[in-house]
């Protein structure tokens, strides 16, 4: 009776023991089924990602392919039933249930700081074996890439995928040099390539930064506001801040230490203490388009494509490489006089009537030339989102009798007055001029035809816009013909209404 019993607990006890389920490494796939002799059959497998969704799967001897690409390095759980035999279920159930957790392989590069001999390709190695790289080119065997003949000298992101059925993972930069007995440093942007103000600077160094800078940080002349940053053994990142540097101008970085520096294009390496970065210069399309969006202009600006989050980073990098977008007028009866005068991407006087009247704005001094504070202040504003309210003004003259003055603001005609310009002996020069002094009241005063001088004080309402030459009140007995001596001249009535829609920068244009 007592060895009966042993026999019927050890039986069931056998079979538990041997009726496991294990999923194990396998070099193709993503793990493969192991069932123990009393396990029974594979019913179904069930693969899930960490956000619960579905990986499909295809089963052929146990092993499990995803048929789609997941991620490297990916957790997926797995969820197995087994129906065992028949003549086993009686004891231990008719089905078996087992979750294990797989991780896809992960193919990590061993050498991100590669030197090499001169001609020779460069070898990139991974801690595990590499099904494909991002590189087109590439040569791949094993654990070894190959990289396509490049440079003496440069730097390229790697992605690799360890399966066929993976998706190439993160990105890794790899970095190679010449082998040559002194430190080389790989800068980027290269030297001599142009760069926006606030680009970072990156110096790559064939050997750990520590050991070649012995513990120092290069410096830069001019000085910026910044920051250097460790980001790995071999790389220092200086990360301006603010504004960076100013458009077109030289930066240079000095090192502790005299070291070979290499270009990204691979150009021959030279021993130096010193690097040369060029700051390209501003874009006259991006003033125009900054104008337009902050009310300075008689146009809107759009931009065509995507536009990126208003940062100071991000609008001096557009202040170097203008993005595509498209002007129109923002009023649809816009003075053909004005409208003949725009220049997308070219100076012009509505341009520089603009600046101008921005630099008033923002107690700048009033030249019409746009430098760095003109942009410092216009980028300010874009990033806070600034415009100009008080809309847009156009004064023209015409020269045929009878004299008119018209001013047109935001879209309608204001005011249409005679006026009187200057005498044959002093007439008013054709052309367009932005309003560079605006004053209430002053003294007006210089020499008439006949050598005389004239000393006119208590004179009203005055906006002077070429010269001598200015809009501005006088007491006459008629308008409408030349009486002047190269001022245009308006009734006091007139001239009142005029004057507040006449601010710096506003254009005037006298035609015949």
């Amino acid at each position: 009776m007592v060895a009966v019993v042993s026999v019927a607990v050890a039986v069931p006890a056998v079979v538990w023991a041997f009726s496991g389920v294990r999923l194990v490494a396998d070099p193709s796939a993503l793990g493969r089924v192991e069932l123990e002799p009393f396990a029974g059959s594979l019913v179904s497998v069930d693969a899930r990602r960490a956000d619960g969704r579905s990986v499909p799967l295809v089963v052929s001897h146990g092993r499990l392919t995803p048929r789609g690409q997941v991620a490297s390095g990916e957790r997926i759980s797995v969820s197995v039933v087994v129906r065992r035999p028949g003549w086993a279920s009686w004891a231990l159930g008719s089905e078996r249930h087992e979750s294990l957790t797989v991780r896809t392989p992960v193919a990590t590069v061993a050498n991100r700081w590669v030197r090499v001999s001169r001609g020779a390709r460069v070898p990139v190695r991974f801690d595990a074996p590499v099904d494909r790289v991002s590189l087109a080119g590439a040569l791949v065997a094993g654990r070894t890439v190959t990289l396509p003949r490049r440079a003496a000298a440069g730097s390229v992101s790697v992605a690799a995928a360890a399966r066929p059925w993976e998706r190439l993972g993160a990105p890794v930069r790899v970095t190679w040099f010449p082998l040559v007995p002194r430190p080389v440093v790989l800068a980027s942007p290269r030297p001599r390539a142009r760069m926006a103000p606030s680009t970072p600077i990156r110096l790559t160094f064939s050997q750990p930064v520590s050991r070649v800078l012995g513990g120092k940080e290069p410096t830069l002349l001019p000085a910026l506001a910044g920051r250097w940053v460790t980001v790995d053994d071999h790389t220092l990142v200086f990360r301006p801040s603010g504004s960076g540097a100013p458009f077109d101008t030289q930066l240079v970085v000095r090192f502790p230490v005299a070291l070979l520096v290499a270009g990204a294009t691979g150009a021959n390496a030279q021993t130096t203490r010193s690097l040369r970065l060029s700051i390209a210069p501003a874009s006259f399309l991006r003033l125009q388009q900054l104008l337009a969006q902050e009310g300075y202009l008689p146009l809107d600006w759009a931009p065509t494509g995507r536009v990126a989050q208003d940062t100071m980073r991000s609008e001096l990098a557009a202040a170097v490489d203008a993005p595509a977008g498209q002007f129109r007028w923002r009023f649809p009866n816009t003075p053909h006089e004005l409208q003949a005068l725009w220049k997308p991407g070219t100076p012009n006087e509505i341009t520089r009537g603009a600046v101008m009247m921005f630099q008033h704005d923002h107690q700048l001094a009033v030249d019409g030339i746009a430098g760095p504070k003109v942009w410092h202040a216009a980028l300010a504003d874009a990033v806070a989102g600034k415009r100009r309210a008080t809309g847009y003004s156009y004064v023209y003259v015409h020269r045929n009798l009878p004299q008119l003055l018209t001013l047109w603001h935001n879209g309608r005609v204001v005011l249409t007055s005679p006026g009187n310009t200057g005498v044959p002996a002093a007439p008013t020069a054709l052309g367009t001029w932005p309003v560079f002094e605006h004053i209430p009241v002053g003294r007006m005063s210089g020499t008439n035809p006949d050598g005389s001088h004239y000393n006119d004080p208590g004179i009203r309402w005055i906006s002077y816009f070429h010269g001598g030459e200015a809009l501005h009140a006088f007491n006459r007995a008629s308008f409408g013909t030349p009486q002047s001596l190269g001022c245009v001249e308006l009734p006091l009535a007139a001239a009142a209404t005029l004057w507040p829609y006449t601010p710096i920068g506003t254009l005037v244009t006298i035609e015949n």
